[in-house]
């Protein structure tokens, strides 16, 4: 009983040592700035707590895009891939999760044989005869793989971190298919806007050219007038048509990124709206905390550290608890719930690789080898994540100054072909002069559109480059 005892506590005595390998420590990453890099002046406003979390797109305030977003997240097949293969992680680590556990199974064997009376002699003093007999033997088994290195909870540990590397993953994918939704949905209403300017300045050209038709009836004006007019007309109507075949790849995408046949979606016109988000950054640092994509890179170097006290425990033997088996045997019914017929087995199996030509060597090589490209991965990662949200808050400033001097500029535009006009028809100046001034209108304009666009899609990316929100949680 001291034996058997001694043999059921094994484990517990060993589960207690320290796991083989080297024990998890996050790299240093690159050094961080304590700030981000901004010119003097812009100052982003103070975020709204009533945002909900996670859902960092309702900040814009558009319901149009939130519905498209709450489809992009419902039906997205890249998304569900990743909902499945965290599935898979997460159902994989609890299979190595049960290796810390014996494994118990039921058997059950009923057998009748006769022996050959003409089998080889075990006494050659005693003649065989054949015998009919029934074997019939239950036995419950256990088996159980000893953890005295901590082989299988550095499995364990690196199964886990795969997981949350895999759910990591997924809220990167998220994060990465709603910023190119609200993306695509911002280009789309920036080229709404701008084939409203299109359109509206083709209504205008075409008013102008009837009344240099009218003119020319009268005198007036000239042959060279009314084509040059007209060739302005059928530009603009050669711009418009390359802004709705724009339009339609953009609606097309967010069909695609909706799941849903490209055919059979369509989306009403809109506008951007009126004034882009003030995002406050927070500090650098934040980064690694809010990031999915750099949270799966650390879970990537907790998984491969994990694999190097994996690959160091192969020098070492195997120890585990040979099946403890323990039943019933007879060969019959009646007397096969009792004490003569009781059966039962214990003991410890140990191996040990003498020589496998270097393999186990080779093991620890390549996940310390692992091991340095998830820290070089991770730290890359973090390089990518400062410069991407560094460039877009750069974008963000440059296109503010930008958005200033243009509507400066349409102003200007707008009132030097309400002179132009009013001075055509007094005769004052040609047709050439006003086609100009309309077209130098219509591309101002058209610039002014693309800069609002461009405010919008780099606050997206600005936000994505934040991992998904501005404040604790999001």
């Amino acid at each position: 009983m001291r034996r058997i005892s001694f043999l059921v506590s094994l484990p517990l005595l060993c589960a207690a040592c320290a796991p083989i390998g080297p024990d998890y420590i996050r790299p240093a990453v690159p050094d961080i700035p304590v700030a981000w890099k901004t010119e003097p002046g812009w100052l982003p406003a103070n975020p709204a707590d009533a945002i909900p979390k996670k859902e960092w797109w309702k900040a814009f305030g558009d319901k149009q895009l939130d519905e498209l977003e709450a489809n992009c997240l419902k039906d997205n097949p890249s998304l569900k891939v990743a909902v499945a293969r965290l599935d898979q992680a997460l159902a994989e680590s609890n299979a190595h999760a049960a290796s810390l556990a014996p494994t118990v199974a039921l058997s059950a064997n009923a057998s009748r044989s006769r022996t050959s009376a003409n089998r080889p002699l075990a006494n050659y003093s005693v003649p065989n005869s054949s015998t009919v007999q029934n074997d019939i033997k239950p036995a419950l088994t256990v088996s159980y793989e000893v953890d005295w290195l901590g082989r299988v909870r550095r499995d364990i540990e690196s199964a886990r971190a795969s997981a949350e590397q895999a759910a990591a993953d997924r809220e990167n994918v998220r994060l990465v298919l709603t910023a190119q939704v609200a993306s695509t949905y911002f280009q789309l209403r920036q080229l709404d806007e701008e084939i409203g300017y299109v359109s509206d300045s083709i209504a205008s050209q075409e008013k102008v050219l009837d009344l240099i038709r009218i003119r020319r009836e009268f005198g007036a004006a000239s042959e060279s007038d009314a084509v040059t007019q007209n060739a302005l007309v059928e530009s603009s109507k050669a711009q418009l048509e390359l802004l709705k075949n724009q339009r339609k790849q953009a609606e097309d995408m967010l069909a695609t990124l909706n799941g849903v046949p490209a055919a059979s979606f369509s989306l009403s016109t809109g506008s951007l709206p009126a004034k882009p988000l003030a995002i406050p950054v927070g500090l650098p640092a934040k980064l690694l905390e809010r990031r999915p994509d750099i949270a799966s890179a650390e879970r990537a170097m907790a998984a491969a550290n994990a694999q190097i006290g994996v690959a160091k425990a192969a020098y070492f033997p195997s120890l585990s608890l040979s099946p403890v088996l323990g039943g019933y045997e007879s060969n019959g019914l009646s007397n096969l719930i009792s004490a003569p017929s009781l059966v039962w087995s214990v003991g410890v199996q140990a191996s040990q690789t003498l020589f496998d030509g270097g393999r186990i060597s080779a093991g620890v090589d390549f996940a310390q080898a692992g091991y340095v490209a998830a820290v070089a991965n991770y730290r890359q990662s973090v390089l990518v994540a400062i410069q991407e949200a560094q460039d877009a808050l750069g974008t963000l400033h440059g296109l503010e100054f930008a958005r200033q001097k243009q509507d400066e500029a349409v102003r200007d535009q707008n009132k030097a072909y309400e002179i132009t006009l009013l001075r055509y028809k007094e005769g004052l100046d040609n047709a050439l002069t006003l086609a100009t001034v309309q077209q130098s209108q219509l591309s101002a304009l058209r610039v002014q559109s693309q800069i609002r666009g461009g405010q919008f899609i780099s606050a997206v990316s600005l936000l994505k480059a934040l991992g998904g929100g501005w404040q604790e949680g999001n």
